[in-house]
């Protein structure tokens, strides 16, 4: 059995882990669609839309309707990864996003987490 990549699980599924990783931290789920509507573009009822349809995490963060323009201020490192030396751009969004909801549930506020 083949394993899916990142891009090919559906956003619900990942989207998921995002949100409970943040919420083992004392951060909410609200938190966590406000820093993605940041992101992506996305309104918090597209977000919610995506969530209940089939939709892949590649397809979902590919189709942003505004990605950030300040999304090139993310740096460090998630999962071992430096974020701004990532080449893919599709990878590079996914660590964005994960990196944004990392910073989150380390306890950054808000103002910070959204440069």
């Amino acid at each position: 059995m083949s394993r899916k990549t990142v891009f090919e699980m559906t956003f619900a599924d990942v989207y998921s882990a995002l949100i409970r990783k943040a919420e083992r931290k004392g951060r909410t789920r609200a938190e966590v669609d406000e820093v993605t509507a940041w992101l992506t573009g996305y309104t918090r009822s597209q977000i919610a839309t995506a969530l209940a349809s089939e939709i892949s995490y590649g397809a979902f963060l590919s189709g942003s309707p505004a990605y950030h323009p300040h999304a090139e201020l993310i740096t460090g490192k998630v999962c071992g990864v430096q974020v701004e030396t990532i080449e893919d751009p599709l990878m590079k969004k996914v660590r964005q996003l994960d990196k944004l909801v990392d910073e989150l549930a380390r306890g950054k506020a808000m103002e910070k987490v959204l440069r």
